[in-house]
């Protein structure tokens, strides 16, 4: 028997042609990645279904009865072998299509059978396509009982290519038996403590991997299951406190202990409105961070409309009061956004804010070409530009600054982690603060998980006088009731957004939705009486611009858009936002969509258009919409309808590559991990007692092959 490292070639069954099938369709190259390839479901031949208690088509049945009658029915490619299998409660029929010869041969009408399939409805009838047969007087063993009612049957993910070389789901289920009876228990070594797994009564490493395979019942299956995610999670919270401990003790960060006129000229003169509670506790942490010495990489996670955009510029100020000791040069911030729209209405606002208080601002895009580039480059370099707000542009390399103390990173998701990580090099002396911000709120189990490295803080209050965003649903049939309230808001001065999909900006059908709803919004809201603006992707910036300013100035009361808009549109005079084809947006699109309106003091409106047919996702996703407004309630939802690989901008995390760990499913595991996790590195940070051993190894072992960006936002 060949060992867990040695090549999958040389296991029996496989051989070097489907070893290299192995290797391309499912990436097993060895016998420890095949032993680490689950089943993805089980079917349950541990009991015996009545005929007449099953009424689902597409269920895995499996009976016990006589069977009545066998004949073959129709000519050439039609025919067929029928047969009626009848219990004590009634009678399904049994259909093939294949190998009808040997069936002939091997059946016979009046015998006993343990009959195994899908059950599926024809003319109002069930019935079972090619199902599996065994006689009763075979199947029972020496005590009587029927041998294939006593398994769980693993099922594996497969392939046609896999197929074509005999290794459907029976074939591998065949070659994961050859190797387990091949393998002994001191092959498979504990990763575990004696004392944790005696703690939380969790089956031994060897018993989980055998049972996740074949599970004699429920039990054993879900004791396997169990133990493997537990250690999963435990090793991953290990993984990510160690990384967190590391950086704090090993990567120093510039003193800014001094709060000096800029920031309390702003806070005292300049801040338009009381911050929050919630506001100055934020500030506080981000004052202690950068007052220890150690660089500060802090989440700020709020709700649209929660105020980040402040506390990150107070948190710039208290940069900017600080000078680098050896020669006294003011250190500088820069704010990077992921759209022009965004960074601009970033530089907008700030620009406003801080007039009069003597600070420099620069904003650089892709856009910003020539002498005006130039002059923003050398303005920097010197030292002269205090803040730099801007797009990507602003991690090019021929962006210099001449003393960068904090880097701030907006809607950080867009950006991919190694571009994040551009930043951090951005300054000779070592690297700036880090602060990035989201407002797409991150649920708890996935920010422990994606961000467990970072100090996150949450701007759970939204400002006084903010009034809740009335949601509702419409289909088609009630498109004639949404275009006349948009018509009494627009006659009482308000503004209106139209929101049409747009996944892919390229895409050619999305494209033409947008221009045939413009158009029919044209026609039913016709000039002059109306003006419409129209924003999408494959614009240039700068007729963007000019379309979102004359919104901005009210000349226009509808702007038909695609999610261009999403983030960073602020005119508190639109109170409502109309969402085109809503069900081809996921929860936390519709929610920062959402966000656009209910700035200002009116009421305002989000109104959800589907057509009539939504799937179950579908419906579950508008009646949150409808249901709520709390950002992390909705982001839980969509945790748990689209899974932690599709959340936005969580596809960049390797860490994220569980055998059988559910973010969405698994909190409680997680957060017991969790606690376990800091419980054992508070006590034992380097794992070098002899009851952390194995935990210690394993890590090792893993670190290998592990490349880990935790440490860069």
């Amino acid at each position: 028997m060949p060992s867990l490292d040695s090549n999958i070639e040389f296991l029996k069954g496989v051989g070097p042609q489907r070893a290299e099938t192995l290797k391309s369709e499912l990436g097993i190259f060895t016998c420890r990645d095949l032993l680490f390839h689950f089943p993805f479901r089980y079917v349950d031949r541990t009991k015996f279904h009545k005929i007449r208690d099953v009424h689902s088509e597409g269920e895995m049945v499996q009976f016990r009865g006589i069977l009545r009658r066998l004949e073959t029915l129709g000519a050439g490619r039609a025919r067929r072998l029928v047969g009626s299998l009848r219990d004590e409660t009634g009678m399904v029929e049994l259909v093939w299509f294949q190998s009808l010869h040997w069936l002939e041969k091997s059946l016979q009408v009046g015998k006993e059978y343990i009959v195994f399939g899908r059950l599926s409805e024809f003319n109002g009838r069930f019935n079972i396509t090619h199902p599996e047969m065994e006689e009763v007087a075979k199947a029972a063993g020496e005590d009587g009982v029927v041998g294939p009612g006593k398994t769980f049957d693993p099922v594996y993910p497969s392939t046609d290519k896999l197929s074509q070389k005999g290794l459907d789901t029976k074939g591998l289920r065949k070659l994961m038996r050859t190797l387990l009876d091949g393998l002994a228990p001191n092959e498979l070594p504990e990763t575990l403590p004696d004392y944790l797994i005696g703690q939380f009564r969790l089956c031994s490493k060897w018993r989980a991997l055998s049972d996740i395979h074949f599970p004699e019942n429920q039990n054993d299956l879900d004791a396997a299951t169990r133990r493997i995610k537990f250690e999963e999670l435990l090793f991953l919270q290990l993984r990510i406190l160690q990384l967190r401990t590391r950086r704090k003790d090993t990567i120093r960060g510039f003193v800014f202990e001094r709060i000096g006129d800029i920031f309390n000229k702003f806070y005292e003169e300049k801040l338009p409105f009381e911050l929050t509670n919630a506001q100055k506790r934020v500030v506080k942490e981000l004052r202690a961070d950068m007052a220890t010495g150690k660089q500060m990489n802090r989440l700020v996670q709020g709700d649209v409309g929660s105020g980040k955009t402040v506390v990150a510029l107070m948190a710039m100020l208290i940069a900017l009061d600080n000078e680098r000791k050896s020669d006294d040069a003011p250190f500088q911030a820069c704010l990077m956004a992921p759209t022009e729209i965004l960074a601009q209405q970033h530089f907008t606002g700030l620009t406003e804010l801080l007039s009069d208080l003597g600070v420099t601002i620069g904003y650089l895009s892709g856009s910003v070409k020539g002498k005006k580039r130039q002059a923003v480059l050398e303005q920097l370099a010197s030292g002269d530009l205090q803040i730099l707000i801007g797009t990507h542009a602003l991690i090019e390399d021929w962006v210099q600054f001449k003393n960068l103390g904090i880097s701030i990173i907006d809607e950080q998701h867009r950006f991919g982690v190694e571009q994040r990580s551009k930043l951090w090099r951005k300054n000779p002396d070592g690297p700036p603060h880090v602060l990035v911000m989201t407002a797409t709120p991150i649920p708890r189990t996935l920010a422990m998980t994606l961000y467990g490295d970072l100090d996150v803080s949450v701007i759970d209050e939204l400002p006084p006088g903010r009034k809740p965003i009335t949601t509702k649903h419409f289909n088609e049939h009630h498109r004639l009731r949404v275009q006349g309230f948009m018509k009494e808001e627009i006659a009482k001065g308000r503004q209106v957004y139209v929101v049409y999909p747009m996944i892919e900006e390229t895409e050619k059908l999305d494209l033409q939705n947008l221009m045939s709803g413009y158009e029919a919004i044209s026609r039913d809201f016709p000039a002059p009486q109306y003006q419409i603006s129209i924003v999408h992707g494959k614009m240039k910036a700068a007729d963007k611009d000019y379309e979102m300013q004359r919104f901005v100035r009210g000349e226009t009361q509808i702007m038909v858009a695609t999610t261009v808009i999403e983030v960073g549109v602020n005119v508190p005079n639109a109170s409502v936002m109309v969402i085109e084809n809503a069900e081809r947006f996921g929860l936390s699109q519709l929610h920062q969509l959402r966000g656009r309106v209910g700035r200002g003091a009116e009421e305002s409106h989000c109104l959800l258009l589907t057509g009539f047919k939504l799937s179950n996702e579908g419906k579950e996703r508008i009646q949150t919409m409808v249901r709520t407004q709390d950002g992390f309630e909705i982001a839980e939802v969509d945790l748990k309808l689209r899974g932690p690989g599709n959340i936005e901008g969580t596809q960049q995390s390797g860490m994220l590559r569980f055998l059988l760990a559910d973010l969405a499913r698994d909190g409680q595991i997680l957060t017991a991990a969790r606690e376990i996790a800091t419980r054992i590195l508070e006590a034992d940070p380097a794992l070098a007692a002899p009851e952390h051993g194995r935990l210690r190894m394993h890590l090792a072992s893993e670190g290998k092959e592990a490349r880990v960006w935790s440490r860069i936002s």
